[in-house]
């Protein structure tokens, strides 16, 4: 394909990269010739994924640990990818912290500790990589979830972080366009994706089905190598964001009678 002809050597941080979505996308990157930096909390486990990278195709494969629930290590993680690559031209933020599947029972403080890992390290690191990504002509790729966008049960604090992401990029998305930016700006709705975590915490409370990562990974590496503002994966993501406008009550229905409650 034409884009990845044009985005060769191209430089890229990857966050949450240890596994899941972020895994895969950077044996994607890799395969397609990139410089790679990737970054989650598990230094051996990024080790070995680098690694592979290497063996892929990847051009450089780095990887530098970080916590995104502390003050300093999102800005630390975008300064060593600045540092090594010489520029970015790709900020993929994919990252999250682990948070349980039940319905809440008032833990305050895991909701203020999950908002700064999915929400406020997001806008830090994008702030940081933005200097660097106008001189690139750049994409920033923002990776959310439909529970950004509709509400569900047993997963009150990641929803709510997803909300904010939607809210703070998408008001960001309108003043990059209306600057003129050279940077594009995606934001990837996705469906329920078969990841260990994932699968683990589903397991037993629901049958909706699960689309495979690596697939997600290859979708939204093209959504932001091709400058789009939304990705929704699968596809009848974007349709259940539109009917939970148009039929609110079937929508609230078939969701509250999805899940096994039993378990929760």
């Amino acid at each position: 394909n034409f884009f990845l002809k044009l985005k060769l050597w191209a430089r890229v941080l990857v966050t949450g990269a240890s596994t899941g979505i972020g895994e895969q996308m950077a044996y994607h990157y890799a395969r397609f010739g990139a410089q790679i930096v990737i970054t989650a909390r598990r230094e051996k486990v990024l080790e070995q994924v680098a690694e592979k990278c290497m063996s892929l195709g990847a051009q450089k494969a780095l990887y530098i640990s970080a916590d995104m629930g502390t003050d300093s290590d999102p800005a630390k993680a975008v300064d060593f990818a600045l540092e090594k690559l010489g520029g970015l031209d790709y900020l993929v933020l994919n990252h999250i912290g682990p948070s349980p599947f039940t319905m809440w029972k008032g833990d305050v403080e895991h909701v203020k500790w999950l908002m700064k890992v999915n929400f406020f390290s997001y806008v830090q690191m994008a702030w940081k990589a933005m200097d660097s990504l106008e001189q690139s002509k750049g994409s920033l790729v923002v990776v959310s979830s439909l529970l950004g966008k509709m509400t569900s049960p047993f997963v009150a604090p990641y929803t709510s972080t997803k909300f904010a992401l939607n809210g703070f990029f998408g008001a960001l998305y309108h003043e990059l366009a209306m600057k003129k930016s050279n940077v594009s700006l995606s934001i990837c709705t996705l469906g329920l994706i078969d990841t260990d975590s994932a699968m683990e915490k589903v397991r037993g409370v629901t049958d909706l089905p699960a689309y495979p990562a690596t697939d997600a990974a290859l979708k939204i590496i093209i959504t932001g190598a091709t400058r789009q503002q939304e990705l929704f994966y699968p596809w009848f993501t974007q349709i259940a964001n539109l009917i939970k406008d148009w039929f609110p009550f079937v929508t609230n229905y078939a969701i509250q009678n999805s899940y096994n409650t039993s378990r929760t």
